[in-house]
């Protein structure tokens, strides 16, 4: 059914999205999933395919069905028909209760997202006047970004006259650049941007070299035993 001049809201406090239809239809509220409707899962009659590949809820195979017959079997387990691979030449269907479905597929989005490693590019700014100590603060602070597992972008900025005198820019970030040595690699060589130079340093990914073991101690010999005294006749 076709609403022309529909509204869409999100509420604040709600899941779900709410389309208000004319004044025609009574006012009438229709509730959309909203999970549903980010995921366009097709589930049950909105199943589309001439035919199917099944898989019950114990995760056996079924055989090829036709849509209705699978939904029928569903519904007389009380469970839902999802189409989980919508891909596949027959798509993939599943017996299985929807909002088991999307509670496991919420968590394990939430796992994946876990275990992915967020790299933030973290400054660290030089000036052609920088002292040894200021240096090697620098130098120390970058390295500790590196180690963990974040980006370094060493840069200077040139003020004035010193922009003849790019070679002492140059010679900061590339003794930088040696003096990090196997904790991070170049990602991009020291470059001019406007009054700027910059490097993108990135922490090695290259595994450590595994320790020998320690050698095992030494095996003490057993002690011959004594000879048994003679048995008296």
């Amino acid at each position: 059914m076709l609403y022309s001049g529909c509204v869409r809201a999100p509420c604040k406090n709600s899941a779900t999205l709410r389309i208000k239809a004319p004044d025609t239809f009574g006012g009438c509220t229709i509730a959309l999933d909203k999970r549903s409707a980010k995921s366009f899962i097709r589930i049950n009659d909105r199943i589309r395919a001439r035919e199917i590949r099944v898989i019950d809820e114990n995760g056996e195979q079924m055989g090829i069905l036709a849509p209705f017959e699978a939904l029928k079997i569903a519904r007389e387990r009380g469970l839902d028909l999802v189409e989980v691979s919508p891909n596949a030449i027959p798509p993939v269907c599943r017996i299985q209760d929807y909002g088991r479905f999307l509670y496991e597929k919420e968590k394990s989005e939430r796992a994946a997202k876990k275990k992915q490693k967020i790299i933030v590019v973290k400054e660290v700014k030089f000036s052609v006047t920088v002292d040894e100590h200021d240096y090697q603060t620098k130098k120390n602070q970058a390295v500790k970004f590196l180690q963990g597992g974040d980006k370094v972008k060493a840069s200077l900025r040139f003020r004035g006259r010193q922009m003849a005198h790019r070679d002492l820019g140059y010679n900061i970030i590339n003794r930088l650049i040696q003096d990090i040595g196997e904790t991070g690699v170049v990602e991009f060589m020291p470059r001019m941007e406007g009054t700027i130079l910059h490097a993108i340093i990135a922490p090695n990914k290259r595994p450590e070299a595994q320790k020998p073991k320690p050698p095992a101690p030494p095996q003490q010999p057993q002690q011959a035993r004594p000879p048994a005294p003679p048995q008296a006749q």
